[in-house]
């Protein structure tokens, strides 16, 4: 007895097992809509780095906002791959008053932020999703500046890559709660003029860009 007892229970456990598996990658599987907020800061890259010249700052930071889409694939039980995009803005923006500001730009403001990329993950138990991501991201620069009769507001945009790495967490049936650390790096820009003006030349930039931003979301 204590025998087919024994097989019945490891045959439960082998049953279940696959059904377990299928629940995990469905609850990280199909669209997904999403809020997003979190900390944004832009800054000098490497070639244009200043540490000599004191209370130069070369940095802005703020809080960045906006929503994101995406649609993710179970490659196996374990294992999740997608496509995402976002469009977030940011409140941040030099010091034009008091200090100096340099990176790269000159006074700028934050603007709007384009990315689209892809992300691969691998589910841990049932209700996490440990994933890299990477993709190309197309920022919003506002350039401000004076010369006390004139006044400059002019955008630049910007070109570049961004890898970031994050949690998701499964909530609910349908809802999730992540979050993820992204660098970005710029390497290209150019001015966008209003009207019919013709965009300018492109223009090298060295512009590093770090978040840490929060999500939630639900799956359909």
């Amino acid at each position: 007895m204590k025998k087919i007892l024994a097989a019945l229970a490891a045959g439960t456990v082998l049953s279940a097992a696959p059904a377990l598996a299928q629940d995990a990658r469905a609850t990280f599987t199909g669209p997904r809509v999403e809020a997003i907020v979190g900390w944004d800061a832009s800054r000098s890259g490497s070639s244009v780095d200043d540490e000599t010249t004191r209370n130069l700052d070369q940095s802005v930071n703020g809080l960045l906002y906006g929503g994101g889409i995406g649609f993710d694939f179970a490659a196996d039980d374990n294992f999740v791959v997608g496509v995402e995009a976002e469009m977030t803005d940011s409140t941040a923006k030099s010091d034009t008053d008091t200090i100096p500001n340099t990176f790269n730009l000159g006074r700028v403001e934050t603007g709007r932020d384009i990315y689209v990329g892809g992300r691969a993950g691998f589910i841990v138990g049932q209700k996490t999703l440990i994933y890299a991501k990477g993709g190309y991201t197309n920022a919003r620069y506002n350039l401000a500046g004076t010369d006390g009769t004139i006044n400059l507001n002019q955008r630049i945009d910007t070109d570049g890559w961004r890898i970031g790495a994050g949690v998701e967490m499964a909530v609910s049936e349908n809802a999730f709660a992540k979050i993820e650390y992204r660098y970005s790096k710029y390497g290209e820009a150019e001015f966008d003029f209003n009207g019919g003006t013709p965009d300018s030349s492109r223009f090298r930039i060295d512009t590093d860009r770090h978040q840490v931003v929060a999500s939630v979301g639900v799956r359909f």
